[in-house]
């Protein structure tokens, strides 16, 4: 989840009026150019590059009661007009109008600084005649007459810096491994086909290309009669497995295939699980990202949304409920990787064996992870953004001062509006989460008393933590009253102290299905009464949010117990589903879920998550008109975002995520 409140910091500065304001003296240069264009408006027969800058100013829409306040103007044509001695560049006024803000697109010489722009509009010198060419909003609309200045800020193209050069410059690495690789193969392919001429064979030998050769049946021979030149052999055995593992001949291979993609088999729902929570999070922030700051009626679309419970599915439940069940998810079949290592190394629980467990995480996550970032950072950039860009450059991509955290997974320990690309939290909260599972697999081995008593402790104090901290600082409950919640993701929505509950559920889930040795449900009746537990607890989770949707003014029990309940209720629930899966109680919910449909998706499934935001962000960012919410366009947005998401992530997957997951070092 993005932090949505972003837009509530950018206004949160000091304002100014715009009238009866002492300001300081515009520099000559722009005062020339300014009122060169001022005085061509004017003319009966106004020049092209005049009327051009004019028609760039932002001007005043309607629905404005309906949250259309923002009037972002022109941008592409703006920057078209060219003056006699200056062009023009396009800058935003954001302005307060009583409990209204909003910003103005205008188009000034580019002459005219920041503060230059800002003088100019305190002192009311943008007239066209005796009109302003920032008027306020009229007082049918909105009480206050009086404009309040909060900022300005000019659009000019973004100077790439070394970081910018050093992160186009890794991802342009990254990229070329996985493609040399590829051709590498393909050419020892071809010369393997050649080998059966002798020949050929003499040929091929001579063009050292052999150094990966283990194509080649010699090989075997090779390293024995050549005993005594063991370092080079290792050397070509350790080229070879490099140019395996990169080699798109072999990252292609089950990508999209449809049997099981759970290591060890079983657990078949877990595919359909996985990917339709991906799309309940990829729709949710389909929607979301637009609401933002480029919706032109934002109030409809949140009184839409907080009127219907159908609605959950296009804001991702109360929240982003799918968060939790990927952290459920994670739980579990980390708790099974660990326990399958453990039986594979003669039962033994041994540090090498837990440092290669987290070496094991660090390679799945971390190069795409890095090479997301990497992406995201050169693209900033390089790209010509549109007005709707502005919010973001600051507040959402800090990526220059604070990368190491992304590096080191701590992300999540910042303050979210310092973290870089902000969707990156859940890497950070998941592989903090995933290093208490060694611990708890140890004490489940050591004494189950006092892993019961460890284990129920743990998801006591989750869940106190997130009652204490909604109670204290009065946080909301529900989607759409979380963009004016600042203090919701500060210090709840990213923090492993209010989050573990459900990747806990999910350590003990795993423990217990690894372990068992007979079914749980033995009985239809079991399982009709777990069903209608689960599907109750689903659906009442989902209800109260609604009931509890404002945000309280005071500490709320209610709000603060259904915030420290909802999330470890929900894994619950999920985990019941794949119990009754496993146990053969799932009936058509078990069919749908194990369809062979979702095992590709399944596997693409990380890859989409990193980057679904970067195209959401890369459609808002370009935007120069607002939004309008419709359900229909809502949908066509989600699923042109799906289908890039889709075709990227198979291409990522296949260069970036997987050669890593496929190099072998010696014990991992």
């Amino acid at each position: 989840m993005a932090p949505s409140w972003m837009v509530f910091l950018l206004f949160a500065g000091c304002s100014k009026a715009l009238e009866n304001t002492q300001a300081s003296t515009v520099s000559q240069k722009c005062t020339e150019d300014t009122n060169t264009f001022l005085w061509e408006i004017t003319q009966d027969r106004p020049k092209e590059y005049a009327v051009q800058m004019y028609d760039a100013f932002g001007k005043m829409g309607s629905n404005v009661k309906g949250g259309n306040a923002n009037r972002p103007g022109l941008l592409q044509q703006c920057r078209s007009a060219h003056g006699p001695s200056f062009s023009a560049q396009y800058c935003e006024v954001f302005l307060k109008q009583g409990t209204v803000q909003y910003f103005v697109g205008i188009c000034v010489p580019e002459s005219c600084g920041e503060e230059d722009v800002e003088i100019l509009v305190l002192d009311g010198s943008l007239q066209f005649g005796q009109t302003s060419l920032i008027p306020p909003l009229p007082h049918i609309l909105v009480n206050q007459s009086t404009q309040e200045m909060i900022m300005t800020h000019c659009l000019s193209a973004i100077a790439p810096g070394a970081l910018d050069a050093i992160s186009l410059f890794v991802c342009c690495v990254m990229v070329a491994i996985p493609l040399t690789a590829t051709l590498l193969t393909a050419i020892i392919k071809w010369q393997r086909k050649r080998e059966v001429r002798p020949s050929a064979r003499t040929s091929c030998s001579n063009t050292g290309l052999n150094l990966y050769g283990t194509y080649s049946s010699d090989i075997n021979h090779d390293t024995e009669e050549n005993s005594s030149s063991s370092p080079s052999i290792t050397s070509r055995s350790f080229l070879y497995r490099c140019l395996q593992a990169f080699s798109i001949q072999n990252t292609s291979q089950g990508v999209l295939s449809t049997s099981s993609s759970v290591p060890g088999g079983g657990y078949s729902s877990l595919n359909g699980i996985r990917v339709l929570s991906l799309l309940w999070i990829i729709c949710g922030h389909s929607a979301q990202f637009p609401v933002i700051n480029n919706l032109d009626n934002y109030k409809n679309w949140r009184t839409t949304v907080e009127s219907n419970a159908l609605h959950v599915l296009t804001i991702s439940g109360p929240v982003f409920l799918a968060v939790d069940t990927f952290l459920l998810l994670g739980g579990l079949l980390s708790a099974r990787s660990l326990l399958g290592s453990i039986n594979k190394a003669d039962d033994n629980l041994s540090p090498s064996l837990v440092a290669n467990y987290f070496l094991r995480r660090i390679k799945r996550i971390q190069p795409l992870h890095m090479f997301v970032m990497c992406l995201t950072i050169g693209l900033i950039s390089l790209i010509q953004w549109g007005p709707y860009w502005f919010p973001f450059i600051d507040t959402l991509m800090d990526c220059k001062t604070y990368w190491w955290a992304n590096l080191f997974l701590i992300s999540n320990l910042l303050p979210v509006h310092e973290i870089c690309i902000p969707w990156s939290w859940y890497l950070s909260l998941d592989f903090q989460c995933y290093a208490t599972t060694p611990l708890l697999v140890y004490f489940y081995r050591l004494n189950r008393g006092v892993f019961i008593v460890v284990a129920g402790g743990l998801l006591l104090m989750t869940t106190v933590a997130g009652a204490v901290v909604t109670a204290l600082m009065h946080l909301p409950v529900f989607q759409p009253s979380t963009l004016t919640s600042e203090y919701y993701v500060l210090y709840y929505y990213v923090k492993p102290y209010t989050r573990y509950g459900p990747f806990l559920i999910g350590i003990l889930a795993g423990i217990y299905l690894t372990t068992k040795k007979d079914p749980l449900l033995k009985h239809k009746w079991q399982a009709a009464l777990g069903w209608i537990f689960c599907l109750s607890v689903m659906a009442a989770v989902i209800g109260l949010s609604y009931i509890l949707k404002e945000t309280p003014a005071s500490p709320s029990v209610p709000h603060a117990l259904y915030q420290g309940l909802h999330r470890p209720l929900w894994a619950l629930a999920v985990t019941w589903i794949i119990l009754a899966c496993e146990d053969g109680y799932g009936g058509l919910i078990k069919n749908l879920l194990s369809l062979g449909f979702w095992v590709p998706l399944s596997n693409l499934s990380f890859a989409c998550y990193l980057t679904h935001p970067v195209f959401i962000i890369l459609y808002i960012g370009l935007q120069e008109t607002p939004i309008h919410y419709t359900d229909i366009n809502f949908m066509y947005l989600f699923f042109g975002h799906l289908v890039l998401t889709l075709v990227f992530s198979y291409v990522f997957t296949l260069l970036v995520e997987k050669p890593y997951l496929l190099l072998k070092w010696r014990g991992t």
